[in-house]
């Protein structure tokens, strides 16, 4: 095959590549445009609850669940970027919604009503999820697994927790004492690492 068309051909596959895939640098794996906006997609969601709960706690002190989950947010944030990280995409480190005066704004008179608020954002974050995030990465096993595992953790740790503050109790100052499975040695509840 002459020098010319050896080009040619190649030119051809990098614009169809181009056209179905994100392109990452030379050595990192490839990640196609839905795969890719929705780990773009599962970071905002991240961003904005640790926004909300972060302008929770400038209203209300450090309280539980909001002064644990806000870490989990930080670290599903930080496991996202990891996985942008992987495929060579751009990561947003900083959360842009930190400090929003309409984040602010949304908070509402009381911890309850708070509360109430989490339920509603985590039981949202588990059906986007299921319903677009974990489809649209159905290609990339290690995606779908830290989708899985963050979707788990809105269900199974920050969702009761939420549940258990909306009516009242597991409310308290401080980070707990917690040593795992969400019971935090008579100082509040705890609602774990994720």
């Amino acid at each position: 095959m002459s020098h010319i068309k050896r080009a040619l051909l190649a030119a051809t596959m990098a614009v169809s590549a181009a056209a179905t895939a994100v392109i990452a640098p030379a050595g990192a794996a490839t990640l196609d445009a839905a795969a890719h906006a929705a780990i773009q997609a599962a970071l905002e969601d991240e961003h904005k609850a640790e926004a909300f709960y972060a302008a929770v706690m400038e209203k209300f002190g450090e309280v539980r669940p909001f002064s644990n989950i806000i870490r989990a947010e930080q670290k599903h944030a930080s496991a996202l970027n990891r996985l942008l990280q992987t495929y060579g995409q751009e990561q947003t480190v900083d959360n842009p919604y930190l400090g929003s005066a309409e984040v602010a704004a949304a908070v509402p008179a009381t911890l309850a009503e708070a509360c109430r608020m989490g339920v509603d954002a985590e039981i949202a974050n588990r059906e986007l999820y299921d319903t677009k995030l974990i489809p649209a990465a159905q290609d990339y096993a290690e995606i779908k697994s830290v989708f899985s595992a963050l979707r788990d953790a809105s269900e199974n740790r920050h969702l009761p927790a939420f549940e258990r503050c909306g009516s009242g109790q597991g409310q308290g100052h401080g980070m707990g004492m917690g040593m795992g499975a969400g019971m935090g040695m008579g100082h509040g509840n705890n609602a774990g690492d994720l």
